[in-house]
């Protein structure tokens, strides 16, 4: 079977996150892509949210991956400044610094109690787009004294993005559209892939998260999960459920681009992050967008007479530029480079 329904419970409401088995896309067959199809549909219209299973990805390259981020930030704050989050938005971003404020759920909560790595699309300096200064086709900032980080984050990144896009068949024919749809925009895909770490706290504060009630920008997103809980989704207008934990399974959602592209018909559903109590949380969560020339536009299925587009069409190129600059600007870790420059 494609779908599993597994079973979350809030306070004040019932809903249930799938469990969607990609084993029936092994094949290749129509058939397959037809029944995680069907699963897609149900999931993206009613939660927005599904947990994958059989996805392919190796296991022992995810808890390598896991072992990464916690390498990296058990550096020296001097380590850490010295790969410091580029106008690409590659590199470190500190703690305390940020949250998403552009979101339809934003509040006026503290900044975020998290720090992260981020990286994108590995280019070598003579790609099109990064001698073109394209914004967001620039260097990644790999740190220099983790033998092995920059190869393990590549693997990774490469594996999840094969996984991703073996999704995108089933997903275009959830929409009722050929299965080749979404080929030439992730044929390069546009990634953004983040390593955070959530230290502990005693005991939770209002107004405190480890990250903020958001939807994604993206297109989607995939989480490998840990044992660690934290993640929470919003059902409702007011409850909060946990995201139940599966083994060896990703966590995965749809984002603001996935909604747009569908004129609001599959969901981007708010989330947010709790911070661990008892222990450090580390994620590592791989953000799927497509080629940053790809045109944003109603799908020809997803509107009608009576259904007329709701958005604008826009390029992920320039969606992405106005949402890192109004969440996660580096102007505002400038003085972290300042003293990391005075300390040389």
């Amino acid at each position: 079977m494609g779908v599993v329904m597994s079973d979350v419970v809030g306070k004040a409401s019932f809903d249930t996150v799938a469990t969607i088995d990609l084993a029936p896309l092994a094949d290749a067959s129509e058939a397959g892509r037809r029944e995680v199809a069907d699963a897609l549909r149900s999931a993206l219209e009613r939660v927005g949210f599904f947990i994958l299973i059989n996805h392919g990805v190796n296991h022992a390259l995810i808890q390598r991956t896991f072992g990464e981020a916690e390498r990296f930030h058990d550096q020296s704050m001097e380590a850490k400044h010295a790969v410091l989050m580029n106008e690409h938005n590659n590199g470190y971003m500190a703690m305390n610094r940020y949250n998403v404020r552009t979101s339809r759920v934003s509040e006026a909560a503290k900044p975020d109690r998290n720090e992260a790595f981020f990286i994108k699309r590995e280019r070598s300096p003579d790609d099109p787009m990064a001698l073109a200064g394209r914004r967001f086709a620039g260097p990644n900032e790999w740190p220099e004294n983790l033998p092995g980080f920059r190869e393990n984050l590549l693997e990774y990144t490469e594996a999840v993005d094969t996984m991703a896009r073996g999704l995108m068949p089933s997903l275009a024919m959830s929409l009722d559209l050929p299965a080749d749809t979404f080929d030439a925009a992730f044929a390069e895909s546009q990634f953004s892939f983040r390593l955070s770490h959530y230290p502990p706290v005693t005991e939770q504060e209002a107004g405190q998260y480890g990250i903020a009630p958001h939807t994604d920008a993206n297109f989607m997103t995939f989480l490998a999960q840990s044992e660690m809980p934290g993640l929470q989704i919003r059902v409702g207008e007011e409850n909060w459920l946990d995201i139940p934990y599966v083994p060896d399974s990703f966590v995965v959602n749809s984002g603001d681009m996935l909604h747009r592209w569908t004129n609001g018909h599959y969901k981007s559903t708010p989330h947010r992050a709790l911070p661990p109590i008892g222990g450090a949380r580390y994620a590592i969560p791989y953000f799927f967008g497509p080629h940053l020339d790809t045109v944003i536009e109603c799908l020809k299925t997803c509107q009608g007479p009576d259904n007329p587009p709701q958005f604008p069409p826009i390029t992920y190129s320039d969606y992405i530029v106005w949402w890192y600059d109004a969440n996660y600007n580096t102007k505002d870790q400038q003085d972290l480079a300042k003293a990391s420059a005075a300390a040389e």
